[in-house]
């Protein structure tokens, strides 16, 4: 080799170089998992994992004792965003998961409380109001739903304060059809709608601005949302038992 010629490279250098920065960043990732894992508190995810055998046994009642076709189908429906909403939350916040599958979770989890808002939305239609009405309410609340989910999954990174409020939103459609719900399925139901329906916005309300926090280190603001959409579920899920006994 002459004084102005290349010096001989390593043609595994750029593989080497790879795996040592893909082990950079797994030992990175594994580090971030474990500050998360110290810093939550230590009940989050619990009172998800803990509701969630009775959502899946409730859902399944409801199946067993709903008339078919299409009531049948509407609380399958129901029952199905329960058990991915409660499941899925367990899931993401017990576990101490990498950045990656974090953000797939993270994803999931978000998506599910629009799901399990039109998912709610669809029994009460189905077996409450006429067709033209129900079909109305349904298009308006899973066009909604969809629009969100797609917002959750392509822009995980929004701002609360974005977010939150087309939760509510999408929720309290609910307040221009009491009227015909009331009519149908009487004012229990329409108690136990605007109950739960409360439950959830007191949650939200709670999650985004993330007071009060009454023990980071055990239970803080995370859990009591998260108990809230327990006991939004549980109005609901009355309601909805309600209006399918009466249509059997």
């Amino acid at each position: 080799m002459t004084a102005h010629s290349a010096p001989d490279r390593d043609p595994s250098a750029p593989a080497r170089l790879a795996h040592q920065v893909g082990e950079a960043v797994s030992e990175a990732g594994d580090r971030v998992g474990e500050v998360a894992a110290a810093i939550k508190p230590k009940l989050r995810g619990w009172i998800h994992a803990g509701v969630e055998p009775f959502v899946i046994a409730a859902s399944i009642v409801l199946v067993v004792i709903a008339p078919p076709v299409a009531p049948r189908v509407a609380v399958s429906v129901f029952g199905l965003s329960a058990i991915l909403l409660f499941g899925t939350s367990a899931v993401y916040h017990r576990g101490t998961w990498s950045p990656r599958v974090a953000a797939v979770l993270r994803r999931l989890d978000h998506t599910n409380i629009f799901l399990i808002i039109a998912g709610t939305y669809t029994p009460l239609a189905v077996l409450l109001l006429d067709e033209p009405v129900a079909r109305t309410l349904l298009i308006i609340v899973w066009s909604g739903a969809i629009v969100g989910l797609l917002m959750r999954i392509f822009w995980l990174g929004a701002p609360r304060w974005l977010y939150v409020p087309i939760y509510l939103a999408l929720g309290w459609v609910a307040v221009a059809y009491l009227g015909p719900l009331g009519a149908t399925g009487g004012p229990a139901v329409v108690w136990l709608i605007m109950a739960g329906g409360l439950a959830y916005t007191v949650g939200a309300v709670i999650y985004g601005t993330k007071r009060p926090n009454p023990s980071p280190a055990w239970f803080g603001f995370h859990e009591i949302f998260h108990a809230l959409t327990v006991v939004g579920y549980t109005c609901h899920l009355i309601a909805v038992f309600l209006v399918t006994v009466a249509a059997r």
